[in-house]
């Protein structure tokens, strides 16, 4: 491809191997039980987290965000630690979804976990 020709953003390779699943906007409303403009809101907020996904780059969240109808608890506070210490959605999605040694898995399933002030600190010494 030259430098001159359009690209799509596309999400990293890395992150499909380590999310197992992805809603679309429409879909992450449906969950939530919202219009598509109130998750559009909440992702302008950083209460939740999208990135390029598919052949279209179309902003995809990790299903795991997500309990059967709200936001997982514990997600959006994490989110502004990891915004705080610099990060973009690509690279705080990698970080919720790499294994971590500090936690003994990974930080989303520490939040699942309900592990919320653990992962925070984990995610706090990430500034330093």
């Amino acid at each position: 491809m030259s430098k001159n020709e359009p690209t799509t953003p596309t999400m990293p390779t890395d992150l499909d191997a380590l999310v197992p699943e992805w809603l679309t906007v429409p879909e992450v409303a449906e969950r939530l039980g919202v219009n598509v403009s109130r998750v559009r809101q909440l992702l302008r907020e950083g209460e939740l987290l999208a990135v390029p996904h598919g052949e279209r780059g179309a902003p995809h969240v990790p299903a795991a965000f997500l309990t059967e109808d709200r936001v997982l608890k514990g997600l959006t506070g994490t989110i502004t630690v990891l915004h705080d210490a610099g990060f973009g959605p690509v690279e705080a999605v990698r970080w919720l979804f790499m294994p971590d040694d500090g936690l003994a898995t990974t930080p989303i399933a520490a939040l699942i976990g309900n592990r919320i002030k653990e992962v925070r600190r984990q995610a706090q010494v990430l500034a330093f």
